[in-house]
């Protein structure tokens, strides 16, 4: 091993010749897979391909937020609703948790059977059911403000573990217009502190959530799973951008990765178990660039759905004036209520598939991709100016986050282009149906009828967009139908497990961070206790 190397790992051990457990990624689902296993004793390393970040190096400022952003290899994007990758993404210690919002909703029961209940897409392998115990586990791990009796939509479950956070003037003056057409809102679920919770501080209320919580209050991979794991002697290697997984050469096995450091040398390192957790984009891409002679289409793609059925959220944001005081900047990035009574009848819109929510009154700042001056693109100079000093007192917002169809054109491929290590970048190929389209069409109407009845002086929409990245690594009961099985092993290679988003066989409408973190307490526990017959 070279100096620069060592410097980069852990003091606690002084060879990684070979480890039990290796991860690719540091974000939110590989931090539960590195606490549980760590904490169970098995020797633990990560390679993250991003730069190293403490909480102590996070700074409230939209210049800030970008550097959390996805900074490695371009990916390559085309269709009617581009996944947004660079927005979506996160680079460096924490990953994408690190500007996540913290919104923290449940998959609905209907989510899991698309197909059998609609004849669409695709069903999960597992029910609402099956996921509810680690829901409940999470979030009292975790801490969830929020209040369960008012979220009428909410599925069976304990109750949060903190009191929702409060409601301020822009929540108050939307939530009317809500009231008026008879409909229901409720506070968010939020992954973010009302209260001091197990050592963390409670809100402050700023809305600084996408540049990455410096005071700790939002739960992200920094704040909870990779202290526990670094407690447990865990080890992360930073800069370290994995290139190719290796197997052996049967190639029913893997036995560990290629990595390329900050310098550009490529390193081999070994492993029983790998599991891939980079993200939904990036773990297809590793799968088809690590073809090999038993596996010439990609490892785990005996089923060819390596990279098919790419999601992402169709979204899009109602704005608004009010004359009263709307004070947009309190409050969380997330929001600070919820909407979902058009998410469960996902047919009940004619020419329309698909259900959503609507989260209300988002905090907002003065510039950045969502910040007050890039809802209206059109006006400038002057009457920017004039537009921004009305905005900073009178403005409010909600987003809706609607259903994607899983279709399996929607894919990741690989590029002609090569990185600079020889790796073919990922292309990536998104569209929305005719009926998806129709869904967010009346949403947006139903938005600004909304902001109408609240009151609003003048309303407007800001453009359609992809929120959030899902599937690519389907989850699903056999190796024809999937790449892996209800835990995240991969049907072909019984030691390759895959976490996070890409997972899922379908997206429903709700922001995905808490469903992957019960995902992946499932998996990992399912990997620990059947460890033996893994290896």
């Amino acid at each position: 091993m070279n100096n620069a190397m060592n410097n980069a790992i852990n003091n606690s051990i002084n060879s990684f010749d070979k480890v039990d457990l290796l991860i690719v990624g540091s974000g939110a689902a590989a931090s539960v897979f590195a606490a549980k296993a760590a904490q169970a004793g098995k020797q633990v390393l990560m390679l993250e391909a991003g730069p190293e970040r403490s909480n102590k190096d996070l700074v409230s400022s939209q210049l800030w937020a970008r550097r959390l952003k996805w900074g490695g290899t371009p990916v390559e994007e085309e269709g009617n609703l581009k996944i947004g990758h660079g927005f979506n993404t996160g680079w460096g210690t924490g990953g994408s948790s690190m500007h996540h919002y913290g919104v923290w909703p449940r998959l609905h029961a209907n989510d899991f059977k698309i197909k059998s209940l609609y004849g669409k897409g695709n069903d999960w392998p597992i029910d609402y059911e099956d996921l509810r115990p680690f829901y409940d586990r999470i979030q009292s791990e975790v801490g969830i403000s929020g209040d369960a009796k008012l979220e009428k939509w909410r599925p069976e479950g304990a109750p949060y573990p903190m009191p929702a956070l409060p409601v301020f003037k822009q929540g108050e003056l939307i939530a009317k217009g809500f009231t008026a057409l008879g409909r229901d809102t409720a506070p968010i679920p939020l992954a973010v502190n009302s209260q001091p919770y197990k050592g963390r501080s409670p809100c402050t209320y700023d809305g600084w959530c996408d540049a990455g919580c410096p005071t700790g209050a939002l739960a992200n991979a920094q704040t909870v799973y990779l202290p526990q794991a670094k407690a447990a002697k865990a080890n992360i290697i930073h800069r370290a951008t994995v290139t190719r997984i290796l197997t052996n050469q049967k190639g029913d096995k893997v036995i560990g990765v290629e990595y390329c450091d900050e310098a550009g040398q490529s390193h081999i390192q070994m492993a029983d178990v790998v599991v891939l957790a980079a993200f939904a984009v990036e773990n297809p891409r590793l799968l088809l660039a690590s073809a090999n002679q038993s596996h010439p289409e990609g490892l785990a793609n005996s089923s060819g759905l390596v990279g098919k059925y790419l999601m992402t959220h169709p979204a899009g944001n109602i704005y608004g004036f009010f004359k009263q005081s709307t004070q947009p900047y309190y409050g969380a990035t997330g929001g600070q209520l919820i909407n979902q009574d058009n998410y469960d009848d996902k047919s009940a819109r004619k020419g329309a598939f698909g259900g959503y929510q609507w989260l209300i009154a988002n905090a907002l700042k003065p510039n950045g991709l969502l910040g007050i001056a890039n809802t209206r693109p059109d006006i400038f100079g002057p009457k920017l100016d004039d537009f921004m000093k009305q905005a900073a007192e009178h403005m409010a917002t909600m987003v809706f986050v609607g259903d994607d169809l899983p279709l399996a054109e929607n894919r990741v491929e690989l590029s002609q282009k090569k990185d600079k290590y020889g790796v073919p970048r990922a292309k990536v190929i998104h569209n929305i149906q005719a009926e998806t389209d129709s869904m967010c069409q009346y949403a947006v109407e139903e938005g600004k009828a909304i902001f109408k009845a609240a009151g609003a002086e003048q309303v407007w929409s800001g453009p359609r967009v992809g929120m959030h990245i899902l599937g690519g690594t389907i989850m699903g009961t056999r190796r024809d139908n999937s790449v892996t099985n209800r835990y995240g092993q991969c049907h072909d290679i019984s030691n390759l497990f895959i976490a996070g988003t890409g997972l899922f066989p379908s997206s429903g409408a709700v922001n995905p961070t808490f469903s992957l973190h019960a995902l992946g307490l499932q998996a990992v526990e399912y990997m620990l206790s059947e460890w033996a017959g893994i290896v």
